[in-house]
């Protein structure tokens, strides 16, 4: 089984048992921080990964950093999935952990690229553009700033992409002067 696959599964069982239990919002929240921990600490998740570090050690070890700071649900499935020596899985199961989270709340991503940061006007222009875009409720708008791309923005939205940065309008620009008609060719 994929990574994925078996990522996906754990965090759909986790999605499923935090709603029944009411405890949704705070298990989303414990694994966005779970998440925040793995993107700034590599050591943390080569330690999760290292098969020669017994999985006593990193039960022991998530028990001690964890142990009174998230919900008891989110503790359990640390321990459940260290039980079943399947600790390397963690990162990817809170990456997807979220994304189901999403879907499930009707929250759409979106990723903007501009050339400087978004005034909360220009946030708020293109929140409804993403609305329109999208049939989710919520929008939920992940900022870039990128000085290459000049001016303008790409917005991507699901798998939808739309590029109306300078940049872009300077390769089409300098593409149609390459194949420029006006020039007889002798």
């Amino acid at each position: 089984m994929t990574e994925y696959r078996a990522a996906s599964r754990y965090a759909k069982s986790l999605l499923e048992l935090a709603k029944e239990k009411d405890v949704l919002d705070q298990v989303h929240a414990d694994m966005q921080s779970f998440n925040t921990i793995c993107e700034e600490n590599r050591d943390f998740v080569l330690l999760l990964k290292n098969p020669v570090v017994k999985n006593d050690k990193k039960r022991a070890i998530l028990e001690k950093i964890f142990s009174g700071k998230v919900n008891d649900l989110t503790l359990a499935i640390f321990d459940i999935i260290s039980r079943k020596k399947r600790e390397a899985l963690l990162p990817a199961i809170a990456k997807e952990f979220h994304t189901q989270y999403n879907i499930f709340k009707s929250v759409e991503v979106a990723q903007v690229t501009t050339a400087v940061a978004l005034t909360p006007d220009l946030r708020a222009k293109m929140e409804e553009m993403v609305k329109k875009i999208s049939t989710k409720k919520t929008v939920h708008l992940e900022e870039k700033v990128d000085k290459d791309i000049i001016g303008g923005y790409i917005l991507k939205v699901g798998d939808q992409q739309i590029d109306d940065s300078i940049r872009t309008k300077l390769k089409s620009l300098e593409h149609k002067f390459s194949q420029n008609p006006y020039i007889k060719e002798f």
